[in-house]
């Protein structure tokens, strides 16, 4: 008489798990992050990211991998002197980036200020050691990296995209064009090979040589290294204490040095600081009417930006939801900056 247990039975009619294709391991992540006070976040915020996400987004996709592009608020910019509060800007983010693939990450934005830059990538690249990293910023930045913290050492831990960010708009003028992927993309057709070329002198001069004419190169995965770890292993190889700084907290860097890419297309600058001005203009105006004409003033000011009519200059450059939590919460006032 044949006799078989529970465990007999699953063992021979059961498929063997242990013999079972693993899973794949995830495909590294591209992690886009533009760094900002975005004090008030702006249309061109969005749009540069926007612009990054678009590009990027049908190469992650071929590629499968998972793409995050990131608004990286700071607690405070280390050039200037005062900020609106933190709550404040991270929920006027929260309304701008609704119904939009751009995210929101907080790293910087509950520090102590001053935050710098070099120490947030080595952060980000100590949470995403193998994902493909890269910073945006403009080219006036790229251009100053010299007078930041260790800024010449960004590349070390990510990798750069630089847009042609030119002088800067009045906003108060009705702003002739926005930044879309259209005008950067018929603009682009007019950039000459001196033209580039030109953009490329404007880097410091130890960054030009890791300069790359296409953006697929900022998406290579990248074998991590930690040098503190290699110099101490190197010196002491028998040193395996597990609660050694050197293991506790490695500085990661790339093992090949981060590529830049110089994004041709120009764009046209808009300054947080320029819409706090006319904020506070329109502010000063509104103060000086009756109570009941400065409430219609009010009321006519937050129409213009959702019907984006070319009488309020900050129609094209605020998101309706941004511009009625500024006026609700009275942020901007000529009073607030005296």
């Amino acid at each position: 008489m044949l006799t078989c247990t529970l465990s007999t039975f699953i063992h021979l009619f059961m498929p063997n798990t242990s013999n079972s294709p693993q899973e794949k391991t995830p495909a590294p992540a591209i992690r886009a992050y533009l760094g900002g006070s975005f004090d008030p976040v702006h249309n061109g915020h969005l749009e540069v990211a926007m612009s990054v996400y678009q590009h990027l987004l049908p190469i992650a996709t071929r590629l499968h991998r998972t793409l995050h592009v990131s608004l990286l608020p700071n607690a405070r910019s280390p050039f200037k002197t005062q900020s609106t509060d933190p709550n404040h800007r991270l929920a006027m983010l929260k309304l701008a980036t609704e119904s939009t693939p751009i995210q929101i990450n907080e790293l910087e934005l509950w520090q102590a200020p001053p935050v710098y830059t070099i120490d947030s990538v080595r952060t980000l690249r100590q949470q995403y050691p193998n994902d493909s990293l890269i910073f945006i910023m403009g080219m006036d930045s790229a251009h100053s990296l010299d007078k930041w913290k260790d800024g010449l050492r960004l590349t070390d831990h990510v990798n750069l995209w630089v847009f042609n960010r030119q002088s800067s708009t009045d906003v108060s003028d009705g702003i002739s064009e926005k930044f879309t992927d259209r005008t950067i993309s018929s603009k682009n057709n007019t950039a000459t090979t001196q033209d580039v070329n030109f953009l490329k002198t404007q880097l410091p001069l130890s960054l030009q040589p890791h300069i790359t004419d296409s953006p697929i190169e900022l998406l290579t995965p990248t074998i991590q290294q930690s040098s503190d770890s290699l110099n101490s292993n190197s010196t002491n190889p028998n040193n395996t204490d597990p609660t050694s700084t050197d293991l506790k907290s490695p500085d990661l860097k790339n093992a090949n040095q981060g590529r830049i890419y110089i994004d041709s297309r120009p764009i046209t600058a808009v300054s947080s600081t320029q819409i706090r001005e006319q904020l506070q203009k329109l502010d000063d105006q509104t103060n000086k009417m009756p109570v009941a004409q400065r409430q219609i003033a009010s009321i006519a000011s937050i129409n213009d930006i959702i019907s984006n009519t070319e009488s309020n200059p900050l129609a094209k450059w605020l998101n309706p939801a941004v511009y009625q939590y500024i006026i609700a919460h009275q942020l901007y006032s000529a009073a607030q900056f005296r």
